[in-house]
């Protein structure tokens, strides 16, 4: 019996020599005559402490192997962390890349803006111009009219006086025609002394008439055969003028040179006549015709002339509608008009570039960003298409600059269900209170063991890992550590380290995307803002 209990005892020595502590040595009482430095046990007390200290070993054991499994736990959850800093920092760039390119839209959109706005100017300008040269266009329409008014007026003039000249020729040829006829018939009836007086003298002066009528004939295009004939015979019949019929003679050629003339005179009035007529009125027969062509001709240019100040108006800055155009006003219509043609060509390039632009700063939106490609570019489609961007891109404060649209608090949310495992939108704020009170825990033992550890609150978790590793490594400050701590802490803090192991990372990264696209710097300004969003919708 006594040897299978020193068997037991060699057992629990070695056990006791294996976790480093000192062997139970046995004493024989006789040997030993110093009673106080022994203690004496019965068998049933033996037997108890030796199972108290196996179970205390077994229970070090145990408690060493999960220090060991804390200390992995923990360096994997630094590189864990580590890894998760960095993909922290990927993020941050990458945020950072895009606000420069967010930035960089919103410049090119106000770039733009300002084109359009300059274009928009130019363009009223043109259209200013185009009204001052079409009221000049009218204006200088007005005074053709006019002028053509007063030509037909002439013309009426011109032609009544070349009607009465031509009837007044004619009279006079047929008088002439019948002086002759009267004279010839006298002086074949009748050849006394004073009628050979008078005969002399009107041979003399029909002489002279004769080289005048050889002159009108071009003109008229008219002979008159038996006129000529009497003439001859006049010549043939008529003698030499005698002396005393000098001075009648002499009247009558002085008579005769003013008659010449006044003849000339004629001549030049109905060439003069003729001419013009050929230039304006060709014959009597067409004057209805070219009248009505010189109407017809006057209503077109009044219309052009309406609508070259309608341009003109449309052109011409509003504080210049009031100036005369003039025709050099008129002239500048033309580039300003193609300018304008250009420009609305130009239209559907920056309809399409618009719809781009749309496209990538709202995907979300419908495809169609715009109007029909078929249809023609219209500029209030193009200023519908530039607001809305306006609204969902740029603002005047920089908090609501950065505040995120609809469809970025969708995703967040259900990113949010996806990870947490929320069903539905009802369940996220449950669900979020219970991950704020678990993190709340986290720190509350994180904020023991510095305090435990005599740790500065500011300590990061490595530094706590870092001492806890220390600690358990350290031989000499085992035992003080199995003492410092109890069963239940440690299990706690095993569970602890593992939930955190499992969740930190992931609800991390989400707090920080939600902080940062909410712009709140605290875990307790989310739900706040938001409420806030909710409202807002």
């Amino acid at each position: 019996m006594e040897q299978q209990e020193q068997v037991e005892w060699d057992d629990v020595n070695r056990l006791l020599q294996h976790h480093g502590f000192r062997p139970v040595f046995f004493s024989d009482p006789v040997e030993n005559r110093n009673l106080s430095d022994l203690v004496l046990l019965d068998k049933k007390s033996a037997a108890d402490v030796r199972t108290t200290l196996r179970m205390m070993l077994s229970d070090s054991e145990r408690r060493q192997t999960l220090i060991q499994e804390l200390v992995k736990s923990n360096n994997q959850l630094k590189e864990d962390v580590k890894e998760h800093m960095t993909r922290a920092a990927q993020q941050s760039q990458r945020a950072t890349e895009l606000e420069g390119l967010l930035d960089e839209v919103r410049t090119r959109v106000q770039d733009l803006e300002d084109r359009c706005l300059g274009k928009a100017v130019q363009q009223q300008s043109h259209t200013q111009q185009l009204q001052r040269e079409k009221q000049e266009a009218q204006k200088q329409c007005q005074v053709l009219e006019q002028t053509i008014s007063k030509q037909k007026e002439e013309t009426a003039q011109l032609q009544r006086k070349l009607y009465f000249s031509i009837k007044e020729e004619e009279q006079r040829l047929a008088r002439q025609s019948q002086t002759f006829q009267n004279v010839c018939k006298k002086v074949i009836q009748q050849s006394s002394a004073a009628d050979q007086q008078v005969l002399d003298v009107i041979d003399f002066y029909e002489t002279k008439m004769a080289q005048l009528l050889d002159e009108l004939r071009s003109v008229r295009e008219k002979s008159d055969g038996s006129k000529a004939s009497d003439q001859t015979r006049i010549k043939k019949t008529s003698g030499s003028v005698t002396p005393s019929f000098k001075a009648i003679l002499k009247a009558y050629q002085e008579e005769q040179k003013e008659s010449q003339i006044q003849v000339e005179e004629l001549k030049r009035d109905v060439q003069h006549l003729k001419q013009e007529l050929d230039k304006r009125l060709p014959t009597e027969d067409n004057t209805a015709e070219i009248s009505e062509n010189i109407s017809d001709q006057a209503r077109l240019c009044a219309h052009y002339h309406h609508l070259l100040n309608e341009i003109s108006a449309v052109v011409t800055p509003s504080q210049l509608h009031k100036q005369k155009l003039s025709t050099a006003d008129f002239q500048t219509l033309v580039p300003t008009l193609e300018l304008w043609a250009k420009q609305l060509h130009l239209l559907t390039d920056l309809q399409r570039s618009l719809n781009e632009l749309f496209a990538t700063l709202m995907p979300w939106q419908s495809g169609d960003g715009g109007q029909n490609s078929a249809e023609a570019a219209k500029v209030e489609d193009m200023m519908l298409l530039v607001d809305t961007m306006l609204k969902n891109t740029s603002t005047d404060d920089e908090k609501i600059l950065r505040s995120p649209t609809r469809y970025a608090l969708g995703s967040m949310v259900s990113h949010f269900q996806k990870l947490f495992d929320v069903p539905s939108l009802s369940g996220v704020y449950p669900r979020m209170n219970k991950v704020y009170s678990q993190l709340g825990e986290m720190n509350n033992a994180m904020r023991n063991l510095r305090d435990v550890l005599d740790l500065d609150n500011r300590a990061s978790p490595a530094e706590v890992v870092n001492r806890v590793a220390r600690l358990v490594s350290s031989d000499k400050q085992a035992a003080g550590f199995h003492n410092l701590l109890g069963d239940a802490d440690i299990d706690s803090i095993v569970s602890k380290v593992r939930q955190h192991e499992e969740f930190f990372p992931t609800f991390y990264s989400l707090i920080t995307d939600i902080l940062h696209t909410l712009d709140v710097s605290h875990l307790d300004d989310i739900l706040p803002a938001l409420k806030s969003l909710k409202q807002t919708e």
